[in-house]
């Protein structure tokens, strides 16, 4: 049930790595934070930081980022019940925010809570931008379950706000109610949005600021312009799109900056969903074509 995986930013001399993953536990199934020593290769003194996120067989989240700040970023899953993204009481469906020892920043939106951001249905990539500081995130729109309204498609690409409440299960997608922060972009048909970076390398300096997204449906990675708007309530605003590899690699899940600033990229063609090749799973550098 590995799903995440995130270095110290002092990892060169800590040597810290944050996994996070599923695990049974009284008989359910619950998401648990590990942090763990690289030793030669090997995790050493595995430690829980995080228990008890809300889990199930799908719709689990979790993304696990470092955010510029420092901080330990998570973002889970509704677990199939989309009530407990409007719960302050409980982690699942929303963007929690930890110190990198796992204990509550005092800075947080609400003392005492982990939460930075609610309603949210699955989130699986965090970035920020280098340049702002701004957070963003994926999600996963509903599946079409009776206890989603049998709704579907609507997948978001999100500008996170501290404290924001992104509205679901009361919203998917746009859904104008002054009450909930609308996603920037929206996918219907959806992509099922996986990874996600901001590029921040010299050698295209043209996608400075650029997302890029990991579609698994969607079997593309996908160029993201987002520009400045301060007549939206973010602040954000998707200024081009530009699918890339469509149908050439399968399912594309992973995506990172490189500390050699390049942009890394994962396929994940044989988890059950995918068609995979006789070389898949693949990691890729993308590189300016000479």
């Amino acid at each position: 049930g590995l799903m995440g995986i995130a270095l110290a930013p002092d990892f060169g001399s800590s040597h810290r790595v944050y996994v996070v993953g599923t695990f049974e536990s009284g008989g359910k199934l619950v998401n648990r934070v590990l942090q763990l020593r690289d030793s030669a290769g090997r995790g050493r003194d595995q430690k829980v930081l995080i228990d008890n996120i809300p889990s199930a067989p799908n719709h689990a989240g979790d993304g696990v980022a470092f955010g510029p700040d420092g901080m330990l970023y998570v973002g889970t899953g509704d677990a199939r019940t989309p009530s407990i993204a409007q719960e302050m009481s409980s982690l699942g469906g929303k963007i929690l925010r930890y110190t990198p020892a796992g204990g509550i920043p005092t800075d947080n939106p609400t003392p005492g809570s982990p939460v930075f951001a609610l309603g949210v249905r699955n989130v699986q990539g965090l970035a920020w931008d280098a340049a702002s500081g701004q957070l963003f995130a994926t999600e996963h729109g509903p599946s079409g379950f009776p206890n989603e309204r049998f709704r579907h498609d609507n997948d978001e690409l999100n500008a996170i706000r501290r404290g924001g409440n992104y509205g679901w299960p009361a919203v998917a997608g746009s859904g104008g109610d002054a009450r909930y922060i609308d996603p920037i972009a929206v996918w219907t048909p959806g992509i099922a949005p996986s990874g996600l970076a901001s590029y921040s390398g010299d050698e295209i300096p043209e996608w400075r600021g650029n997302l890029f997204v990991g579609a698994l449906r969607g079997e593309q990675l996908r160029r993201i312009v987002v520009a400045r708007d301060s007549g939206s309530t973010t602040g954000w605003r998707v200024a081009g799109q530009f699918p890339m590899y469509v149908s050439e690699l399968g399912r594309i899940r992973a995506v990172a900056m490189g500390p050699d600033g390049h942009l890394y990229f994962s396929t994940s063609n044989r988890d059950g969903r995918g068609s995979p090749s006789r070389s898949d799973d693949r990691i890729f550098r993308l590189v300016r074509r000479q």
